[in-house]
């Protein structure tokens, strides 16, 4: 097999583009590319057989097979050399499931497929390690790319940084000054970036370092760039083959610059065209009301979309009012019979909750796609009979803040239902006794 990929416009204007070229949007449309794959020649390769290349690569200790990425390589990048490979072991996720989580949440079946188990605690792992590995290529084939450049809201910077740091790669970062957690800035920091904090939020960012990034020697790492996409498809891919190549019935991921949606629907129609699974899920992509473009726009059959200024959130990654993936999250949200629910602070702060108390250590971003779940099944768009995985993007460890606020009922705009404060008590066993049988009598643990 020789399968190869290429940039091409998301509309299907000509010409093509080599992935060692430069190029984030159309020259004639301004629309953004993607990354298109030989289908006919990854077909020659029956599902079965690659099901079976698959598990045998499953949990390999050699590189590059001990990524969940790159055991996927002939999907993903097919034309990168090996030894360009920048992997710092991302993917192969836990599948989170437990019944308690299902009753909780009042549906039959839900898994929380939990990507904060990365090497940098978010999704932005998979899409990282794709581009920096192509760039790493590409500086090695003689293209002059001085640095990898990033605007982001705290996640993004950390897998940038982590992965150009292990490249030897210099990395630029952008951030909004004060509108990130400080374990998310410290992240590029200690990893060695530029990180240049602005005052402005998100969008501003985005804004300056696609001025930035015009100097084609300054590489945008952004998901405006479908290199980053390539990587993240592998979540639903890998979702399907931990359920034993089964589908759910839906899918529920957070949305902010959106292209996470467009990956997540890309790596399941590659499945679905290759025979891999039968049949495709639904979508839902859950957003924030104080970030909420993509929802209006849902409101009005996609028939407009506007922008929108985004407003503080304890979702901060999601804070985003202008996402740039916007064309190609609704053209996947139509392909999957798609829908748009949005969180207020005090729901998504409370299904984070409620999710931790079956185990979980549930991000906002995650308590938004959760909350939209709740949201859904009450508007019985999604029946308590089917099954749902939704994406939990970030690690919970990234937002202790959040949680010791919510517990200690101090979060802006939030009511919280759960809270659980630590009891102080004096050091005797006669008063531990007492708050021991007032707990288990009032069965406070759910």
């Amino acid at each position: 097999m020789k399968p190869n990929a290429h940039f091409q416009c998301i509309n299907g204007c000509e010409p093509t583009y080599s992935l060692s070229e430069v190029i984030y949007t159309c020259p004639k449309c301004g629309s953004l590319l993607e990354v298109r794959h030989d289908t006919a020649e990854l077909k020659k390769k029956s599902a079965a057989e690659w099901k079976e290349t698959f598990a045998s690569r499953y949990r390999s200790v050699a590189e590059p097979d001990n990524s969940g990425i790159w055991a996927k390589r002939e999907m993903v990048m097919p034309d990168l050399k090996p030894e360009n490979i920048i992997t710092l072991g991302e993917g192969y996720t836990q599948l989170f499931h437990s019944e308690k989580l299902n009753r909780l949440f009042g549906i039959r079946e839900l898994h929380v497929k939990l990507c904060g188990n990365s090497h940098t605690g978010s999704f932005k792992d998979l899409g990282m390690t794709v581009l920096v590995s192509q760039v790493n290529q590409m500086r090695k084939e003689g293209v002059p790319i001085r640095a990898v450049a990033a605007a982001s809201t705290g996640d993004t910077s950390a897998a940038l940084a982590a992965y150009a740091a292990a490249a030897d790669i210099p990395s630029v970062i952008l951030l909004p000054h004060n509108k990130v957690s400080l374990a998310q800035l410290i992240q590029p920091v200690a990893n060695g970036s530029l990180v240049l904090a602005l005052d402005t939020d998100f969008d501003g960012a985005m804004k300056l370092v696609q001025e930035l990034t015009q100097e084609k020697e300054i590489y945008l790492a952004n998901s405006m760039n479908s290199l980053r996409i390539e990587g993240q498809k592998t979540v639903g891919m890998e979702v399907v083959e931990q359920l034993g190549y089964k589908v759910p019935d839906w899918f529920i991921i957070p949305g902010g610059n959106l292209g996470n949606v467009s990956a997540l629907g890309n790596g399941l129609l590659l499945y679905k065209e290759l025979g891999l699974i039968d049949k495709l899920p639904r979508i839902a992509v859950a957003q924030t009301e104080k970030a909420n473009p993509l929802y209006l726009s849902y409101l009005k059959n996609f028939e407009e979309f506007s922008s929108v200024t985004a407003q503080e959130t304890q979702a901060s990654a999601i804070r985003i009012g202008n996402p740039v993936s916007v064309q190609k999250a609704i053209r996947t949200l139509r392909t999957f019979h798609g829908v748009v629910e949005q969180a207020s602070e005090t729901e998504l702060s409370n299904a984070a909750a409620k999710s931790d108390l079956a185990g979980l250590f549930s991000d906002p971003h995650t308590g938004v796609a959760l909350a939209a779940l709740e949201k859904l099944i009450a508007k019985k768009v999604i029946s308590p009979d089917e099954s749902a995985v939704v994406i939990s993007t970030a690690n919970g460890l990234k937002f202790t803040d959040f949680k010791v606020h919510y517990h200690e009922e101090k979060l802006k705009e939030v009511m919280s239902a759960m809270p659980n404060k630590p009891v102080l008590l004096e050091a005797s066993i006669d008063a531990v006794r007492r708050a021991v049988d007032e707990r288990i009598d009032r069965g406070l643990r759910g």
